[in-house]
């Protein structure tokens, strides 16, 4: 009766400690949640998130960067610059065609969902 007695204090000491530590948990959790909202609704630093307008202006500039490149690079190996080679010159202007595909079908799409939702019945 005496180990009946110890088992049942160690079970009941073993359920109280659980159930702090889900209590510390919940805390813990709740301070968490608190904190990713206080970021959530005063962001730190100057740091805001892109518009689309803005996402797709910097592609647009990164494609034209591109091409830049492949543009110079092509002139510079025409004109029998010593350190420019042929391999360099094709995979910039592979670069700057693939990239400038992207952006076209990027546009198609956008352009295609414009005219979905104005066809939209309202």
């Amino acid at each position: 009766m005496v180990q009946r007695a110890d088992i049942n204090s160690v079970l009941s000491d073993i359920r109280s400690l659980r159930a702090q530590m889900m209590q510390n948990q919940r805390v813990e959790q709740d301070g968490q949640l608190n904190g990713a909202l206080d970021r959530v609704r005063k962001p730190e630093g100057t740091q805001e998130t892109a518009g689309f307008g803005d996402m797709l202006k910097q592609a647009v500039n990164q494609v034209n960067d591109l091409q830049q490149t492949s543009s110079d690079m092509r002139t510079a190996y025409e004109q029998g610059d010593p350190n420019m080679d042929i391999t360099r010159v094709m995979i910039a202007s592979q670069k700057a065609s693939v990239s400038f595909e992207a952006l076209t079908q990027v546009r198609n799409r956008v352009v295609q969902a414009y005219e979905d939702v104005m066809n939209m019945p309202v």
